[in-house]
């Protein structure tokens, strides 16, 4: 780039102006004012410029130059051919570092960087004369010191200026930088796109992901960006943008004390940002965004996660090459980290909020469904409590012996164990279990206590394997609770358990007593393994042998074993078994010493093991209902039922067993036939299999529940109608529409009286035979209906079709009459034979029309009667195709027959040649012009008939009709019949042992073949 010449007398002083003017231009008016840059201008040396001596400038640049000077608005002025640059103080700052050496230089050796922006655009003006306005536009003015470019903004105009004889002298650009505001504009742009989207994330993960989405769409101002999570020493790399993950300036992990990369060791320990403006030797060149220069400089900033957590973040921001880091841009940058780490706290608020919302509505299910089995579970046994009680209270002597009272002492002892296992639970809650540990020979104590289960497993149909050895020392346990971990597990895999065995070991290993309890049962998914100790959950396994159960058994057995110091696990195979594994440390060092007792038990003896085998036993052992049964004089029967009803058969559905016994036995005083199932499912295949009159249905049971079994019936045609009496322990008007809703005809409440479910028994029942009656009155009506129409459909076509044969007959006669008087022109013998043989094919007509009649009587009333002996087939056939000829002939078919073997068996001559009659007809019917095939032909142990046709055939909605009772393929009007041809034919085929069917004439048309059983004859 040139500079302008300066006198060696007037070097100019620090501020751009000459300390001593020229001469020449002191004199001159027209720069006598315009500041510093009037000031240079006057004391420039401008001899040796194209411009020439300020005396000499022509009064049109004079005067341009004046009006510049005095402007208040940046101005430069082009001048001349070689666009010499004059230009006033405003103008100064855009030309930055470019200032004074600009004054007079030729514009493209001056502006030589961003003369391929400019320059195209001043010859425009100049070769139109037309003025160029700019708003905004981009030029990078190599303005910054050493001659680096910066990113800069303009508002300009380009007006061409006339010299003294009309020509375009120069160029005024008006120039205005709107540098600051296009790049504020633009970041601020960044900021609220980040916002809104950051706004909408809900989840860190999504914060970091709209970072990295809307910083690849600033490389203006962020080039690129790099976003990592710092936790325990450790970086790693979440947001990249602008980079390649996983280079050599993106590493996807860093070790905090690695300084060869990214200083983060240093920004996170002092929360202060760091400028790293050696990047090149660290990195090589990096991108510059849009610009071709390589971005040397980073800006690292901390950004904070939160005051709640251990992990950090640190923002790593690329600096635009040609942009300053002034003030505004650090600011910029830094309320980009403050905005993230708003935006991260925000998310991470939400997340803590939302888990915390969800823990409280899972543990708020958890306690609907707790309070919902808790209220099953009571039920049960009070139903079986207070049932027998009731009746014993209503007869005389108002006594209860025997196994009813055996009955109420096995449930009171369930009630009895189920709340104490809440109250257990319910001070392990509130941290008021009171443990008192002592020495104890934990194998010993193991063995017995799974000895008690010995005849539970063993009526289940398993095998039960006790290995506990002595162990090395005894071990410090309180017996109760251990007795209560035992117990629960052992019932446990009872429960889930139907083939196979249980296995009870004790070990020592790695100085500890290790429990474990193996079963070969059903499994747990493995999805649901994580919760099988939580509070209030069940899993999700519906092949138990009850459904029974509060849901807090095995997280009791966890925190009953974590009072002891030890762990309990479990492990799973789903459809293989379970292992429960129990770890206890040695030794009391781990206990509170206030809660050890030091003197040796050697086996302490079960005390509370009797309700948990009991109930065991009662899953797999079923109970006779006559033994539980109330007896007939203690119970309040319901009206006398009617004998019909007393026949119905009921199906009651319930997994617990003595309840399916008490309610059997209730029923069965007045309907004796009964019949239980254990689950839903076992339930269904009973009803498919012979559908009762009535169910009755526990709602919570294993394998498929009550709603289940619902569902199931109804869908299914044939158990649809079955009514059906849902009994469950759920009570409320919200449970009676749910389960009314569930498509049950009946919903009774747990605990319930005998009278109230015989009551409802009875009238279930009498409604379902109230629905029978209606049903058959409805179907005997519909049939009725359709009888009528089939006869007066019949009539119209019988009348229809003989008043035409009689009508002919009857001219035909009168006809011959009148030609058989004497005197009449036309009573010729030959013309009288003529009259006759019409008279005769009227007659076979009506014959044949009254035959059919005669058959569908005899059709309709019983089994067709056949006359059976020896026929050739093939013979017959071409018998009734002769027949057929003449008819055919008129009706322009041509008419073929293909029966190369004789075909001899023992069918109905007559029948058959009805049958193919039929399907002539039918053939020469609707196909006339065409011609018809008929082909005998034979195969293994059959024989075929077939008559084929080349006519307009018949759609696939009418080819089952077509074989109907006086149904015609088209209407009577086109062609005639009674519709019972095909119908009769159908008959004939199936009464020879036989069939007939049709399938479509490829081109066209329809072939009807009768297949006819048929055993060679010997030598045949």
């Amino acid at each position: 780039m040139s500079s302008s010449t300066y006198s060696r007398a007037t070097a100019p002083s620090e501020t751009g102006v000459p300390d001593t003017p020229h001469r020449e231009g002191r004199e001159e008016p027209f720069i006598q004012h315009g500041g510093e840059m009037g000031a240079l201008m006057r004391a420039h040396d401008w001899s040796s410029n194209s411009l020439g001596p300020l005396e000499h400038w022509p009064q049109s640049l004079r005067t341009s130059v004046s009006t510049m000077l005095r402007s208040p608005y940046p101005i430069i002025l082009f001048w001349g051919p070689e666009l010499r640059m004059l230009y006033n103080d405003p103008f100064r700052p855009i030309l930055g570092a470019k200032h004074p050496e600009t004054l007079g230089a030729r514009g493209n050796e001056a502006l030589i960087e961003e003369w391929a922006q400019l320059g195209p655009l001043i010859k425009r003006a100049q070769d139109t004369g037309e003025p160029i306005y700019i708003e905004d536009g981009n030029v990078n003015f190599a303005r910054r010191p050493g001659g680096l470019r910066e990113e800069s903004y303009f508002t300009w105009s380009y007006n061409p200026t006339i010299g003294e004889s009309g020509e375009i002298a120069g160029l005024f650009a008006i120039a205005s930088e709107t540098t600051r505001q296009v790049v504020g504009d633009r970041r601020l742009g960044i900021l609220r796109e980040l916002s809104i989207r950051m706004a909408l994330d809900k989840k860190v993960e999504d914060i970091f992901r709209s970072l990295e989405e809307v910083l690849s769409q600033a490389a203006y101002d962020v080039p690129f960006a790099l976003l990592y999570v710092v936790k325990a020493e450790q970086a790693r790399l979440v947001s990249c943008a602008g980079l390649e993950r996983g280079g050599s300036a993106a590493p996807l992990a860093l070790a905090l004390d690695d300084t060869s990369s990214w200083p983060l060791a240093s920004v996170t320990g002092s929360g202060q940002e760091v400028l790293l403006e050696d990047l090149h030797p660290r990195f090589g060149p990096l991108p510059g965004g849009p610009w071709p220069e390589p971005t040397t400089r980073a800006l690292v900033l901390p950004v904070s996660m939160g005051v709640e957590t251990d992990t950090t973040a640190v923002l790593v921001a690329g600096l635009s090459p040609l942009r300053a880091l002034d003030g505004e841009y650090r600011g910029f940058l830094q309320l980009l980290a403050r905005q993230l780490s708003a935006s991260i706290a925000s998310a991470r608020a939400y997340e803590q909020e939302k888990q915390r919302a969800e823990e409280l509505a899972r543990l708020d299910a958890a306690k609907t469904a707790f309070f919902s089995n808790v209220s099953h579970e009571f039920r049960t046994p009070l139903t079986l409590i207070l049932g027998p009680i009731e009746d014993a209270l209503a007869g005389m002597p108002k006594s209860l012996e025997g196994e009813p009272l055996e009955l109420v002492r096995r449930n009171a002892l369930r009630l009895y164990k189920m709340v104490n296992t809440l109250l257990d639970f319910s001070r392990m809650e509130a941290g008021r279990a009171q443990a008192r540990y002592v020495p104890v020979d934990l194998s010993v104590f193991t063995t017995n206590l799974a000895s008690a289960f010995q005849s539970a497993v063993e009526s289940a149909g398993l095998r039960l394997v006790v290995d506990c050895p002595p162990l090395p020392e005894p071990l410090y346990v309180d017996p109760e609770m251990w007795e209560k971990v035992v117990l629960n597990l052992l019932s446990n895999a009872v429960k889930y358990t139907y083939r196979g065995e249980i296995r009870v070991s004790l070990q020592w290993e790695d100085a500890q007593a290790i429990l474990r309890v193996e079963d070969t049962g059903v499994g747990i998914p493995e999805e649901e393994l994580p919760r099988v100790f939580e509070r209030f959950y069940r899993v999700r396994v519906t092949q138990g042998r009850s459904h029974e159960g509060t849901g807090i058994g095995l997280a009791l057995v966890q925190e009953l074993v974590k009072l002891h110091g030890g762990s309990v696990a479990v492990t799973s195979q789903l459809g293989r078994g379970t292992t429960f594994t129990l770890r206890l440390p040695r030794g009391a060092e781990h206990l509170p010493p206030d809660r050890v007792e030091h003197t040796f038990r050697p086996g302490p003896v079960p005390s509370g093991a009797v309700p948990f085998v009991e109930e065991a036993r009662r899953w797999s052992t079923d109970v006779s209902a006559t033994d539980i049964g109330a007896p007939l004089a203690s119970v309040s029967l319901p009206p006398e039922v009617s004998a019909e009803l007393a026949r119905s058969r009921i199906l009651l559905v319930d997994d617990n067993a003595d309840l399916r016994a008490y309610v059997t036995g209730l029923l069965k005083h007045v309907f004796p036939h009964v019949e239980a199932a254990r689950n839903g499912q076992e339930a269904l295949e009973q009803a498919r299999v012979r559908p009762p009159d009535l169910i009755l249905s526990d709602v919570m049971m294993p394998v498929l529940d009550g709603f289940g079994l619902v569902r199931e019936l109804r869908a299914d045609e044939r158990t649809r109608a079955i009514p059906i009496i849902l009994l469950s322990a759920r009570a409320g008007d919200e449970a009676t529409v749910e389960g009314l809703r569930s498509g049950a005809d009946d919903y009774l409440v747990k605990p319930f009286s005998a009278r109230e479910l015989l009551v409802r028994v009875r009238t279930q029942l009498d409604m379902a035979r109230v629905r029978r009656e209606v049903v058959r009155n409805e179907v005997e009506k519909d049939s009725l209906r359709e009888s009528v129409r089939t006869r007066d459909d019949f009539l119209r076509l019988a009348s229809h079709e003989l008043r035409t044969p009689v009508s002919a007959l009857s001219l035909s006669l009168q006809s011959l009459v009148h030609g058989l008087d004497a005197g009449a022109p036309d009573a010729t013998p030959e013309a009288t034979r003529l009259k006759a043989g019409t008279t005769q094919k009227h007659l076979q007509r009506l014959a044949r029309l009254v035959e059919q009649l005669v058959d569908v009587s005899e059709f309709v009333t019983g089994p067709l009667d056949l006359s059976r002996q020896e026929v050739d087939l093939a013979e017959l056939t071409a018998t009734v195709v002769a027949r057929w000829r003449p008819k055919a002939l008129h009706a322009n078919c041509a008419l073929t027959l293909e029966a190369p073997l004789p075909v001899v068996g023992s069918y109905d001559r007559a029948r058959l040649e009805q049958l193919l009659d039929s399907l002539m007809d039918n053939a020469l019917k609707f196909g006339t012009g065409r011609p018809v095939e008929v082909t005998v032909a034979r195969a293994k142990g059959r024989v075929s008939l077939a008559v084929r046709d080349h006519g307009a055939g018949i759609g696939p909605e009418d080819q089952e009709r077509v074989f109907g009772r006086f149904e015609r393929a088209s209407s009577v009007n086109h062609h005639g019949g009674f519709g019972l041809g095909l119908w009769m034919a159908r008959h004939i085929a199936e009464a020879h042992g036989g069939s007939i069917h049709l399938e479509p004439t490829e081109g066209g048309g329809a072939t009807f073949t009768a297949v006819l059983p048929w055993e060679v004859a010997p030598g045949g």
